[in-house]
């Protein structure tokens, strides 16, 4: 489909367009910033709501990006976290008021940038949405310019991502030389048609250095090492953003760019991908028993709940996918609302050290019953969304019959359950090292997505079919074996 033509299956993002550079200019004369990320987040609202439902038969743009039922998935994940993310921003002080208006108009260019990344299926295109983002990203994390662990946390991140950068580039001009084109479906007939083992060997050694980049922004082991650092010193409603939004649209490109584009190869990345998932999962989870940071804790079951999502990856079918696509909106609501409690405490107590989390219950019942539910839906404990996630994603191994995979989804929930019930046991059972009865204090916009993320956690684990009628729509698009 040509440009002109393309252009309507596009408005809402044109309509966010506008939206941003809106708020950029009112910046410049409203005082009171805080009006500005609730013009962001109606923005966001109003754009998805107008988001077209019909989908054309070709690509857009030439084949460069595609309005599919997948990419509309994507589209709603990263609406939801980034409008979430918005009002805890609201609730967040540790950012100078002046500065606020800039960081709404970077996450409302993350919801166009994270958008064509879910929806591209051209190399090039997947280059230049993953390295938007991740420059994005940057800037985010780094935001608290004036706190050193701030400016860490950022240099770390643009090191290790320019490294991943230049590996997935190099990897893309192998595939490009070894078949001519840069777009995904027109890769996999061309290796499917190949019978060169040149040819073969240089697309299998493009595609792992593909995914070296993707398995970056999914914080992949062993391509993690960022991510502990990032997580802990960037402002925590951008740790919430980064640990759900980039990961799964990493997790869309890379669904797109294994069915797609190597197909061919199917026996060879899920032997791969069973490995690095197992590793992800195991060092992610053991890790994080010796944390006593709750915020840097949380960064490393991240990591491990990655390692869960890609054994749907590791396990091909229409099963695997759906557990992908179940367990990221699980995930979205679970990880969101543990950190956006975490928030709220980090607000009152003034530090994310697991003791001052010692009689949290007594102090503030009712936000320590919010993360004790979180928690206990990371660990996949019934009848939360996390259990829901935790079934399909086992269900998945099972059917390929995966048993190493199944054996270590088991074993590491088992490992998660101990360091989340550390959290548990703090705020119920260990009276804190001094008596303090003044009661904790959040505006009105941390309580609306707090509640939020508790009732999205509550409705997916009671009735699922929510969720899972929606998925089932969305993988139509996707060629599954």
């Amino acid at each position: 489909m040509n440009s002109l033509d393309s252009l309507f299956f596009i408005h809402s993002e044109l309509f966010l367009t506008a939206a941003l550079f809106i708020v950029l200019i009112f910046d410049f004369f409203v005082k009171q910033k805080k009006w500005l990320g609730w013009l962001s987040f109606l923005a966001l609202v109003v754009a998805f709501k107008i988001s077209p439902l019909s989908y054309p038969t070709e690509g857009l743009f030439f084949n460069y990006y595609v309005w599919d039922p997948f990419t509309f998935f994507f589209k709603a994940a990263a609406y939801l976290t980034i409008g979430l993310t918005i009002l805890a921003s609201l609730a967040y002080e540790k950012i100078p008021e002046k500065q606020q208006g800039e960081l709404y108009v970077l996450l409302i260019a993350m919801a166009l940038l994270l958008t064509i990344m879910g929806g591209s299926t051209n190399l090039l295109m997947i280059f230049l949405a993953i390295e938007s983002v991740s420059l994005t990203s940057y800037l985010l994390v780094g935001f608290q310019k004036f706190d050193k662990f701030s400016s860490e946390a950022s240099l770390k991140y643009v090191l290790f991502g320019s490294v991943s950068s230049a590996i997935m580039l190099f990897g893309m001009s192998l595939l490009f030389g070894a078949t001519g084109t840069i777009d995904l479906t027109r890769i996999g007939f061309l290796l499917s048609q190949s019978t060169g083992s040149e040819i073969q060997h240089i697309a299998l050694v493009g595609m792992m250095f593909l995914l070296v980049g993707i398995g970056f922004k999914i914080s992949m082991v062993p391509f993690h090492m960022w991510a502990p650092d990032v997580y802990q010193g960037a402002p925590t409603p951008v740790t919430a953003f980064l640990t759900v939004a980039p990961k799964a649209l990493g997790f869309a490109v890379m669904a797109r760019v294994l069915f797609l584009a190597f197909p061919h190869f199917i026996h060879k990345w899920t032997h791969l991908l069973t490995v690095l998932s197992i590793l992800t999962m195991t060092i992610g989870n053991v890790i994080a028993i010796s944390q006593s940071d709750v915020k840097r804790l949380l960064a490393y079951s991240s990591i491990a709940q990655a390692g869960y999502i890609l054994v749907g990856l590791a396990a091909p079918g229409p099963l695997g996918l759906q557990a992908v696509l179940i367990y990221i909106i699980t995930y979205l609501f679970t990880n969101l609302g543990a950190f956006f409690t975490v928030l709220a405490i980090e607000r009152n107590i003034g530090t994310n050290q697991l003791e001052a989390y010692n009689g949290l219950s007594i102090r503030s019942p009712l936000l320590a019953l919010a993360l004790a539910i979180f928690l206990l839906s990371l660990a996949g404990i019934p009848p939360l969304a996390g259990f829901i996630g935790k079934i399909y994603i086992f269900s998945a191994a099972i059917k390929a019959n995966s048993i190493p995979l199944a054996v270590a989804i088991a074993l590491n929930s088992a490992v998660a359950a101990y360091y989340y019930f550390k959290i548990v046991k703090a705020m119920y059972l260990t009276r804190p090292a001094k008596e303090d009865g003044i009661p904790f204090q959040n505006p009105l916009p941390i309580k609306i997505v707090v509640c939020a993320t508790l009732l999205g956690t509550l409705l997916i684990g009671l009735w699922p079919m929510l969720v899972i009628r929606f998925v089932e729509q969305s993988i139509t698009s996707l060629p599954i074996f």
